[in-house]
């Protein structure tokens, strides 16, 4: 509660269940990943707009809500004047931290072309706000440049349980992506959950931004799930060369990955993985 009494959403939510084990019944407590709308809006010289809509597990909006903006090349770093949750008139109290205005610097709104379907994101699997590749290509001066870093497999094979590891919400749920930021050497810089992969990784970039960070032309992403088009747009924009999945990549991950010259490791796990683009990234510095 906040001190007006209204109901602050966290990360888990507890709910009575009933277990069989064999023939064995027990009623008890469980903790589910808690899963709630949050609304984007931009604020501009006085000018409001809602700009996305996702479903999220509720904990670092906004880093959720810049990471978002910045992978759609709405805000980037020093466009961003305030982020807070809209207490506007029209929102019932209940709304209150399920809604995020981002306040730009200028007296209007950017042009929001990327984002004029006023889409719905879900927590399932996202939504490309950028149209086409074609988009990516014109942002080409925020991708991913110079060499990267050089991983060696050792370092790689240890990263999925160094992510487990940090995600303390999902040892309660069971029900959570993670997404976390490392050094070439292994060691862990940032991580973020959500029930969404691409939400997780928004959260991470958005810190990222917020804190300075940006690019992170030295650093790798790893993902507990799939690699799909979303997380490789998202490292794009963040100028992340190298991501790593736990899970499969999709096709358009991968040409994504081999056009921008950045490297993807995928099935990162039980001791071994896949290079699917940039495998001069991986080896012995």
């Amino acid at each position: 509660m906040d001190g007006e009494g209204v109901r602050r959403p966290g990360p888990v939510t507890r709910v009575r269940v009933r277990e069989v084990t064999g023939s064995a019944v027990r009623d008890r407590r469980d903790d589910l990943a808690t899963e709630e709308p949050l609304e984007i809006r931009l604020l501009a010289g006085g000018e409001s707009r809602t700009v996305a809509i996702t479903m999220r597990t509720p904990g670092a909006d906004f880093e959720l809500a810049a990471g978002f903006l910045h992978g759609e090349g709405v805000a980037g770093p020093g466009d961003i004047a305030a982020i807070g949750y809209c207490t506007d008139r029209d929102l019932r109290p209940e709304e209150r931290y399920n809604t995020v205005t981002v306040r730009l610097h200028g007296t209007t709104l950017p042009e929001l072309a990327s984002l004029d379907r006023h889409f719905v994101t879900s927590s399932a699997c996202g939504v490309c706000g950028t149209a086409s590749l074609d988009a990516l290509r014109q942002r080409r001066a925020a991708a991913v440049a110079g060499a990267g870093p050089s991983v060696t497999p050792e370092v790689l094979h240890g990263l999925p349980a160094l992510l487990r590891k940090a995600q303390g919400v999902f040892g309660r749920t069971g029900g959570l992506h993670g997404a976390g930021l490392f050094t070439p050497d292994g060691a862990l810089v940032g991580a973020r959950e959500d029930v969404g992969r691409h939400n997780a990784v928004d959260k991470l970039v958005g810190w990222s931004l917020l804190g300075g960070r940006l690019p992170l032309d030295r650093h790798l992403l790893v993902v507990s799930g799939r690699a799909s088009y979303e997380i490789m747009q998202k490292a794009l924009a963040a100028g992340i060369p190298f991501v790593c999945a736990v899970s499969a990549p999709s096709s358009l991950a991968v040409d994504l990955a081999r056009e921008f010259g950045m490297t993807l490791v995928g099935f990162l796990r039980d001791g071994r993985f896949n290079v699917y683009a940039g495998a001069e990234r991986v080896g012995a510095r």
